[in-house]
């Protein structure tokens, strides 16, 4: 193999390098945002899973990539520009499509099914704390975070270093906040797992919840792993 991934490499680096890594680790419920930080072996442990199986799974599916000759933006090697507009085109984009969107279903599934399923309440309470804390976090990357990042990429003065600096410790913070609270839903819906019997909206509120999440993985990967180490380590 031209590379191969190993135990001890750290998870957020993986997804960098590999970004389709991100669906198999999502598969085996390994935080690869919030918690990507850290080596595989340890996610490995804590989940009680194979090591041979994810490293296997893992490395095989890397090998089949470069036999089908996938192309890959190389997102180590592109400027701040094109990361965040990637960033604001893609995942901003799709928050501020489908946050609105999917929140009066939420409340439908609770308002016909919260007597016979309570656990709704909670989903309904954590959807609507995470809806209003990714718009809050989206309006101020867009209108001051991000723009002072571009500033930094062209006057990398200290002043502005420390800036960023001050406003990647505030964003993370919130990444962590909103990655507590989708985790949190996952828990309480059984992995996103309507019960038998459910209708239509129950099942479609779960599947975009899932969809949600996945989306926030990747958001969360590129801001916490990629674009937010290289500014704040900026020379």
């Amino acid at each position: 193999m031209e590379h191969t991934f190993k135990e001890q490499d750290i998870i957020g680096e993986i997804v960098t390098k590999f970004p389709k890594a991100g669906d198999l680790f999502k598969a085996y419920r390994i935080d690869f945002c919030c918690g990507g930080n850290r080596p595989l072996l340890e996610a490995i442990e804590e989940k009680n899973l194979s090591k041979i199986e994810v490293l296997t799974k893992l490395n095989t599916l890397y090998t089949e990539m470069k036999v089908l000759n996938e192309t890959t933006i190389n997102w180590q090697e592109a400027s701040y520009s094109e990361l965040i507009d990637h960033i604001l085109n893609k995942h901003h984009r799709y928050l501020n499509e489908e946050l609105p969107q999917l929140s009066p279903y939420v409340t439908k599934v609770l308002r016909v099914h919260g007597a016979q399923h309570p656990h709704l309440a909670r989903v309904h309470t954590l959807f609507n704390q995470l809806k209003a804390e990714l718009e809050k976090h989206t309006i101020k990357e867009e209108t001051d975070s991000f723009p002072l990042i571009l500033q930094f990429e062209k006057q990398p003065t200290e002043e502005n270093h420390l800036l960023v600096k001050k406003h990647v410790a505030e964003l993370e913070d919130d990444h962590d906040e909103a990655g507590n609270i989708i985790k949190e839903i996952r828990d309480i819906t059984n992995d996103f797992t309507p019960p038998l019997g459910a209708c239509g909206t129950y099942r479609l509120v779960y599947q975009r919840l899932e969809a949600l999440e996945a989306d926030l993985f990747q958001h969360i990967h590129l801001e916490n792993n990629i674009l937010f180490p290289r500014a704040s380590v900026a020379n």
